[in-house]
């Protein structure tokens, strides 16, 4: 497995889960110096991502990109896949789709998180799983088309009613034939959501396709309570090779937060 770490790139969603604030470049060096593999980008949009200068610090510091957010779709604009208003959800789809190409061009996968949106109160669940199929398929096909995947992140209950769970997920996923489609299983949401994390996992082997590396209160690997020994014993199980991307709080500072990931994976990869 690899190790990847995360730099947020929208001013809007400062104190979120993302351990670099400031800038690409100082992303890539720092993560080249604390050992990381990559770098995750959380950008406001597919044209804050200048291809040829990340492609530029990616041969600089010998670091791939591992994954593409799309959430500030939802933090900026408040866009979201099952919205009732059709012009709202064609924006989110735009967005995420420029966000596929872009990410494609680096190599790199993007993610469908908090953009997937929830059931509103004039929205049936039908309703709302229909569009997110749809939604989905598009991404399946446009991701195909670069040659990468796309991730799909069930979220706890308390960020979606759509799909909290790791099997129910890749359950919908199967039954629409999304086969370009896998799980980021996050294991904060997870370990909120999930019996068993490490069954979660085996039961949705062949669909895992991004983790990530997070502690029970979303710090750094380490500084919460979640027992992560049986969890990469079960990646290691169903043959995953991909990131563990931190994806956590900058707590008690952004370096502290990225060091005590690497000393974890370390200690978990010997």
């Amino acid at each position: 497995m690899k190790s990847a770490v995360t730099v947020s790139l929208v001013p809007q969603a400062k104190g979120g889960p993302f351990v670099f604030w400031d800038g690409l470049a100082d992303a890539f060096t720092h993560a080249k110096i604390l050992g990381f593999d990559a770098v995750e980008i959380f950008p406001p949009a597919a044209e804050a991502l200048p291809v040829g200068e990340i492609q530029a610090l990616m041969r600089a510091q010998q670091l791939a990109v591992a994954a593409v957010g799309t959430g500030g779709g939802w933090v900026i604009h408040k866009w979201h896949l099952c919205h009732p208003d059709p012009a709202i959800r064609a924006k989110a789809r735009d967005f995420i789709c420029a966000i596929i190409d872009a990410a494609a061009a680096l190599g790199a996968p993007a993610i469908l998180g908090s953009m997937q949106g929830r059931v509103e109160a004039d929205v049936s669940r039908a309703q709302a799983l229909e569009w997110l199929a749809d939604a989905l398929a598009l991404f399946n096909a446009r991701a195909a088309s670069h040659g990468q995947c796309f991730l799909y992140e069930p979220l706890n209950r308390y960020e979606t009613n759509l799909f909290n769970r790791a099997a129910d997920a890749a359950r919908f996923l199967d039954e629409h034939q999304l086969g370009s489609v896998k799980l980021l299983t996050d294991l904060f949401h997870m370990n909120l959501e999930e019996s068993s994390i490490p069954d979660a996992l085996r039961t949705c082997a062949s669909r895992v396709g991004h983790v990530h590396f997070a502690d029970s209160n979303r710090h750094a690997v380490g500084f919460g309570h979640t027992s992560m020994e049986p969890i990469l014993e079960a990646l290691r199980s169903i043959g995953y090779t991909g990131y563990l991307s931190a994806e956590v709080f900058a707590l008690p500072d952004t370096t502290a937060a990225a060091v005590q990931t690497m000393r974890a994976f370390a200690e978990l990869n010997r």
